[in-house]
Formats: C-alpha cells, sequence, structure tokens
C-alpha cells in the first residue's frame, strides 16, 4: 500500500519492544519504597503506552494527590538505573526494520521521556534503525502524544501525508488522527483489535511480515 518512500512513526512501548518486565519492575520498586501495595499484572499492562503521569493517576487513584509526584520521581530512579535494561526488543525487528530502511525514513516516537528512550533504544543497538528518537521531556512538555507528533513535522519539516504512525495503543492512532497522519495498528502489543478498531486505525497487522508487506 505505501510504495512511495515514506516516513514511519514507531511507537516504542508494545510496537518496538515488549516492556513488561522493564516496567513493572520499576514500578514494583516506588511501590515497595512507598510501602503500597503493587497492583494486579492486569492493571500494569493496562498503563503501558500513555505517559507516565496518567498511568500514575490510575494506579494510586486517590493517592495521587499525596503520592503522585514522589511515586514518579521513585519510578523513573530505578528505571533508570535498572528497569531499562529489562527491555526485550521484538527479534523481527531486525529483519524488518532494514528492508524498510530500504524504501522509507523510520524514526520513533514514543510516550516514555526522551532521555529514557535514548538511553534504552541505544543501549540495545536498535538506534541504527531510525533517523531520530522523539520523545516528551521530563518535564511532561508534549507528554500529549499529538503534540510530540506535531513537533516531530515541524522539525524535521515532514508532510502530515507523507508520514505513517505505527503502534498498538489507541492513543498512537488518536495521536495520528490529531496531525492528519495514516496510522497502522499492530496487535503483537498491548492494545486489543477491538480498540485499534474504535479508534478507526486505517490498518490493522497481526506479525511483522504484514507490515513489511504493507509498507
Amino acid at each position: 500500500m505505501y510504495a512511495a518512500p515514506m516516513n514511519l512513526l514507531f511507537d516504542l512501548d508494545g510496537t518496538l519492544a515488549d516492556p513488561f518486565e522493564a516496567f513493572s519492575t520499576s514500578l514494583f520498586a516506588a511501590f515497595g519504597q512507598l510501602g503500597l501495595k503493587p497492583p494486579p499484572d492486569k492493571d500494569i499492562r493496562a498503563c503501558i503506552g500513555p505517559p507516565i503521569q496518567k498511568s500514575v493517576v490510575f494506579l494510586l487513584g486517590e493517592r495521587y494527590t499525596e503520592l503522585g509526584e514522589k511515586f514518579i520521581s521513585l519510578y523513573r530512579q530505578h528505571h533508570t538505573d535498572i528497569g531499562i535494561f529489562k527491555y526485550r526488543f521484538f527479534s523481527e525487528i531486525d529483519d524488518v526494520l532494514p528492508e524498510l530502511q530500504k524504501k522509507h525514513r523510520l524514526y520513533v516516537a514514543t510516550s516514555k521521556p526522551r532521555v529514557l528512550a535514548e538511553k534504552v533504544i541505544k543501549h540495545f543497538g536498535k538506534d541504527k534503525y531510525f533517523e531520530k528518537i522523539y520523545g516528551p521531556e521530563l518535564n511532561g512538555l508534549r507528554a500529549d502524544k499529538a503534540d510530540l507528533l506535531s513537533h516531530l513535522l515541524t522539525l524535521e519539516k515532514l508532510n502530515a501525508k507523507d508520514c505513517v504512525m505505527i503502534g498498538d495503543r489507541e492513543h498512537d492512532i488518536f495521536a495520528a488522527q490529531k496531525n492528519h497522519i495514516d496510522s497502522i495498528g499492530v496487535l503483537w502489543g498491548f492494545g486489543p483489535r477491538e480498540e485499534l478498531e474504535k479508534a478507526k486505525a486505517n490498518n490493522i497487522v497481526s506479525t511483522w511480515s504484514e507490515l513489511l508487506e504493507l509498507c
């Protein structure tokens, strides 16, 4: 479908890598340091993808006002020092991304803070596939993914019609729509087909080979 050269904007968590162990380990550390009982795995999985500020509101509930800022600080410290090294990048990307590079320009557009995204992607040697890595700042600037994509388009001087957002959650799709960008929902991440269909992703793929065929 996307035979002409395009700019492919990849989400990180759930799209390029499985962050569950990295994410949950750091969450458990923060809960433990605050003397709180951690949530069940299903609640943690539901929080993978959106910015940590939104996830913590859900995970802490009424305790967020009192503990939210401290929790995020503890989580980020552990995640920076230990958690991110537990990322598991999908093995298929080492076959598929080089093929996509032959036709398209690849970028990362993630809700993970830029400095952490850069650190984990470079640590695992995946930065060779991407023109640049985009993510919000630690102070929350551009935490909204639509704002992040707008920023990416502006800095890279890209035409939205020449871009495709690839992600596993509805906020990836909604952010693309707000910027008039086509979207591809992937089913190997944390968002079910129903979520991606309801968000009206332009295309949905279930395997990396399908993504390669589409692009």
